[in-house]
Formats: structure tokens, sequence, C-alpha cells
């Protein structure tokens, strides 16, 4: 019963990995513009940071010791110009943290941050700096963010500046006008501090929580292959070894405890050299990328055959009878090398599970490789450790038997419906129509159904012993199995599915976009428009949709999206639909989705080149425009990303909405009432 409530446990886990939050951008919450304000041989180097609603920043100069990261903008040091002062900001406000026990000091709205400088050269100059900033709201904070900025300096003419008064003038690039310059806060940071260490100190207190997702996720599934045939014999027959093998009880223990210790280095090393190879922040780009889902489906389509009993995936036996004859030199060494031995060993059921786990881990991008093997790994060490220190406790362990082989079925069933998910990724991407909304809900209820026909004993694969009686176990797993199966069926007839929202296709991408029968074409035809989430009719360009709106009289409901955005279609079947959401969306507002992973080509005479990074990159499709178009424009790009703008392009005034703060109907409803009450305000 154990075994079947663990299985259970790594199903709901696999089901829930996909669903992993990607982070806000915070340009997406704050704008920075740089200017100068010069007159002659001096001037000021203005950073204008333009926070949204609800958001905010902290002061520049910040006392000791606190949690809060100071905004910091900082000029390149250079013979060109000499900096006077420190930095000036307006007053912030101060506001009591009672959890972190200090004054916090923070800026919202429209913040302005000016540096004087003297400038020295008598030709005009390229003045370079960095900046960062971190942005919370009442719920969070980003992680902080640097960048670099530049700004022209003209020469200094001492002869026809030398007695002039400082007169600026802003230009027009900046958004200062209305902010008053206040008396800024007296104590500043040493000279010689800089705002590396805690930034990075931050970084990792803001990770923590995706990171432990990561950690958690891996130990269930390190949990399940530790339940495998391939290890759970293993236990016993490791401990017995160490505890006899060694001279006193203490040094089994010890022994066994550095076995526990080599097998999570050898894990980790797994997981440090994936992240070394790709990079920790370039794997997530490969979620959409068509090859990187068609390969992955194609690889967890051979783990579930393994696992199911048509094969084993084997290492060369030169590999393990090397390591295991290392293993018998004694010493740290050979405990090492026994482990690697178990690794290696044990790699026909521990590979198919570690290698799913680096597939998600290789989608999700960052230090989640390896994260993900230390989980895993000290899931598997655990036992060893234990059970050395705690002989006695054997006993209690379950005899191996069958049941392993049908965790190890079971595991494959999972794996198999999760291949599914990375091929609908690339249909959708495509846009090849070959895995709809019906065909994915029909693989599942196969699969699951089979599933739950194996559990109750109607099918036998190879590997399994006999069985007389279902356990009590199997029998509850088995029923859950068929309630899920039975829950998918009306899908096929356009039920939302909420449950699994994000897996299958979404609505529109199926044979009947508009609900069986017709029954969900509740809204007008629109010309020019597709049928969009909720059967809301959406528009695909937003110059088409400008054109409607401004014949109608409405607001543009901006919906940035990909066609294998996880979190995008969260929002579409959890969200929009709910009372008091979709009502707006069908009757208030003219919708307009761009998404910004369609492969369809442009016309030849739409194609057009951009400089980015230094590089010149060729926008030859429909996806790489609106892609473009949402960094260039909005300086995001994640998605959902949702925006409320006029007939002329222009946002009403209420920010922006997505997954992150918006995934709740009662906030979404909110953003949207206030964005439509100001497009109605004069």
């Amino acid at each position: 019963m154990r075994a079947i409530k663990h299985a259970f446990i790594l199903l709901i886990a696999l089901l829930s990995y996909q669903f992993s939050v990607a982070q806000i951008n915070p340009l997406e919450k704050v704008s920075w513009k740089f200017s100068v304000e010069q007159n002659g041989c001096e001037a000021y180097v203005i950073g204008t940071a333009t926070i949204v609603n609800h958001w905010h920043v902290y002061g520049a100069h910040l006392p000791e010791g606190g949690f809060a990261l100071p905004t910091v903008m900082e000029l390149e040091k250079s013979d060109k110009y000499e900096i006077i002062g420190k930095l000036e900001e307006p007053k912030p406000e101060k506001v009591r943290d009672e959890i972190l026990n200090e004054d916090l000091y923070l800026h919202s709205g429209t913040v302005t941050f000016k540096q004087k400088i003297k400038i020295l050269s008598t030709k005009d100059f390229t003045l370079k700096g960095n900046y960062s900033f971190q942005t919370c709201d009442d719920m969070q904070c980003l992680p902080p963010f640097d960048d670099v900025f530049e700004v022209k300096i003209k020469a200094c003419n001492k002869e026809e500046n030398s007695n002039s008064e400082m007169s600026f003038v802003l230009n027009e690039t900046d958004n200062t006008d209305s902010i008053e310059e206040q008396a800024t806060i007296t104590t500043e940071l040493p000279e010689n501090k800089t705002e590396q260490t805690p930034t990075k100190k931050s970084e990792d207190k803001l990770t923590d929580k995706s990171l432990l997702t990561i950690f958690f996720l891996a130990f269930l599934s390190g949990f399940a292959a530790l339940l495998t045939p391939c290890v759970f014999p293993m236990i016993p027959m490791t401990v017995s070894f160490f505890t006899k093998q060694s001279k006193t009880r203490a040094a089994g223990i010890r022994n066994a405890i550095i076995y526990g210790l080599s097998i999570i280095i050898i894990y980790v090393l797994l997981g440090t050299i994936i992240t070394a190879i790709f990079g920790s922040d370039a794997l997530n780009a490969l979620s959409t990328n068509v090859y990187f889902n068609i390969f992955f489906f194609l690889l967890l389509i051979v783990f579930a055959v393994s696992f199911l009993g048509a094969f084993e995936i084997v290492l060369p036996s030169s590999w393990v009878n090397k390591a295991d004859s290392a293993s018998n030199r004694g010493g740290l060494i050979g405990i090492f090398f026994m482990a690697f031995t178990l690794a290696l060993v044990s790699f026909s059921c521990t590979g198919p599970i570690v290698g799913t786990l680096l597939v998600q881990s290789a989608s999700i991008g960052g230090m989640a490789p390896f994260v993900g093997m230390l989980g895993f790994s000290l899931a598997l060490a655990l036992p060893f450790g234990l059970f050395a220190a705690f002989p006695g406790w054997m006993n209690s362990l379950p005899k191996s038997g069958g049941w392993l082989n049908t965790v190890k079925v079971v595991l494959g069933f999972l794996e198999l419906a999760l291949a599914f998910k990375f091929l609908s990724n690339a249909d959708l991407v495509m846009d090849w129509h070959l895995l709809e909304r019906e065909v994915f809900l029909a693989i599942w209820i196969g699969v699951f159904g089979v599933l739950a026909m194996y559990l109750f004993g109607f099918i036998k694969l190879p590997h399994d012993s006999s069985m007389q009686n279902l356990s009590v176990g199997r029998t509850l797993f088995g029923t859950l199995v068929v309630i899920f199966v039975i829950y998918l069926i009306p899908g096929l007839w356009g039920a939302p599915l909420k449950l699994i929202s994000g897996f299958p296709p979404p609505m529109e991408y199926s044979e009947s976009p508009r609900g069986f029968g017709n029954t969900a074409s509740t809204v007008d035809y629109i010309e020019g428009t597709h049928v969009g989430p909720q059967g809301i009719p959406a528009f695909l360009d937003i110059e088409d949709g400008l054109a409607y709106a401004k014949k109608v009289g409405k607001p543009i409901f901006l919906d940035f999206t990909g066609k294998a955005c996880v979190n995008c279609r969260r929002m579409e079947e959890g969200v929009w639909g709910e009372p008091g959401v979709i009502e707006i969306l069908k009757n208030e507002v003219v919708l307009v989705s761009l998404y910004v992973d369609d492969k369809r080509p442009l016309p030849l005479e739409d194609q057009f080149e951009v400089e980015e990074n230094g590089k010149t990159i060729k926008i030859t499709t429909i996806g790489k425009k609106w892609s473009h178009y949402q960094s260039s424009k909005y300086k995001v790009n994640t998605q959902p990303y949702y925006l409320i703008l006029d007939e002329n392009g222009n946002e009403v005034g209420n920010g922006s909405a997505d997954y992150e703060n918006h995934g709740n109907v009662e906030a979404f409803k909110n953003w949207l009432e206030e964005g439509v009450e100001l497009y109605k305000t004069p």
C-alpha cells in the first residue's frame, strides 16, 4: 500500500511540475530613462524611474545593516569628468516594517536620481554608467536588476563658461518636471561598499522559494527511484555489508554515511555539468523550440517503454566492471566507487527518472538541474545513512517482490502521458493541428485507462509476478485513476477540465473550437478575427484591432501570449471564463492576441532587420515580429502579459497584468474594471 501511495504522490508531483512559475522581468514594473542637464562645464546625469502602481523601489542612501537594497546609479571613472558630491534623490517615504523590524525608505510613481559632474574634456564624449534596483509590492519582491546606460556629453569650453551660472534645461526624454527636489537622507554608504554582496544575498533569498519547489519534486522523484527493483533490494544488502565489515558499529555508521554522501556527490556533479554546458539562464529559452520538444517527446517515449518492460537501458558493462574493481581499493576512494557502481548498476531504473528530471529542469533553466539532482540524490542516500545508524529499522522494511515492478510500470505510464505534452508544444508552435485538444485528451484517456486496467489485474506486463488478490492500496489507487479518466471524458465535448489546465491544447485549438454542437458560439463573429479563448473573437494583428476599436469605441485588451505557454492557458481557462470577467472580455473590450511563438513566415515585403545586443537579427516570422514588438515597446519578454490600450494604442494608465500578480479571478477582474473605467474617463 505504501508503494502505491508513493506512486500516487509522484503522479501529482509530475503533473504539477509543468506549472513552475517564470520570473517577472523587473523592467516590467520599473522603466528607466537617462538624460543630461548641462550648462557649460557642469552637468547633471539624470536617471528617471517610472514605477507602476502599487510597486516601489528603495532609496539610494539607506542605513547600514538593513534588508532592503538601495537604488544605485554609478558613473564609470574617467579623466573626462569629475564626479561632484553624492547621488541626489527626492525624499523617500518612510515606512515601518514590523516583520523585518526596520524602517524602509521607498519611492513610488516617478522618481528622479541626479549625479552632478564637472566636465574636463574639450571634446564631446559618451559617458557610461550602470544602475541597479530592486522593486517590491506589498506581497513580494522581484530579483535585483542591474544594467548599463550611456548619455552624450558636450565638450567643456572654459573661456565661454568660466563665469556662467547653472541654468539647466531638461531634454525631451526627461519626465521629471513634476518632481520637487527635496532633502536627501543624510546616512550614506561607506565609499568602499558596493551593492554586489547584498544583491547576491537578495537573489538567493528570492529564488529560494522556486528552487525549494524544484528540490521537493526532485526528492519525490528520487524516492520513486528508491522504490524500483534496481535500488530497493540494495538498501539492506549494502547497509549489512558496512555494518558487518566495519570493526565497530560507529565505523559502520561512518562508512554508510560516506557512502550516502558519495551518491549525492555523483548526481550533483551530473546536474552541475548540465548547468555548466547549457548555461544558467539559457535553458528555459528551449521551452518553445520545436526540435527540443520533439527530441524530448521521443526520449520520454523510450524511457516509458523501458519502464513498461520492453527492454532495459543499461550502460556498457566495461564501465560497471571498472567501477566495481575500483571499489575494492578500500578507504574513502573504495567507498566512493561503491556508490558509483550502484549508480551504474541501477541505471536501468534511475536513468529514465533522472532523464525526465533533467528534461523538466532544462525547460525551467537557471540552477534547476543542480538543485534537482541534489534533491534526487538525497532521497537515494538517506536510507543508507539512517538504516546504518538504526539497523533495527530494516526489519520493518517490506520484502522485495512484485510491488516493486508495479511501481516501475506506473512510472512508465506517467512518463508516457507526460511525453505527449512535449509533442503538443511542438504541434501548437508549428500549427500542424495533428494533436488537437480532442486527440490529446483521447490519448490521455487511453493511457490512464490502460493504467487502471493494469492496476486491477486485467493486463499483465513482462516481469510482473502472479497476483491472486488485489491489495487495498492497489485497489484504491486504481479507483482514483478510473475517477481521473471519467473526469477527462467530458473534455472531448468541450468541458474546461480546470484541474489539468495548461496541459491539453486550448479549446480554440480543437476540432470544435466553439464547443461541441456550436454551443459556445455566444459571441457574434467579427470579420478578421479567429476564435480565441472562451470563444471570444480575437484579432491577431494590433493594427486590425486598433482599427476595429476606433470603429466601435472600445478599449483594446492586448494579450501577449504563446501557443506553448502553460501559464497563458491557465489564465485563459481558469480566470477568463469566470463570472464578472467573461462579460468584460466579451462585451467591453476588443481582444488582440499576439502570439510570440507563431512560426508562420511573414510576407517578404513585411520582413525587416533589427539591431539587438550589437547583432543584426532578421525578423522573418509572425512570432518574432510580436516578440520584438513586446520587448522593444514595453521592455518585457514574458507571457502572458496584458495591457489595456485606447483606440490610438496608448496605455490607459492602469499598468499591466500577468499570471504572477493577477492569476486569481478577483485581482484580474479589478484590473479589467479599472482599465475600462480609465478609458471611459475623459
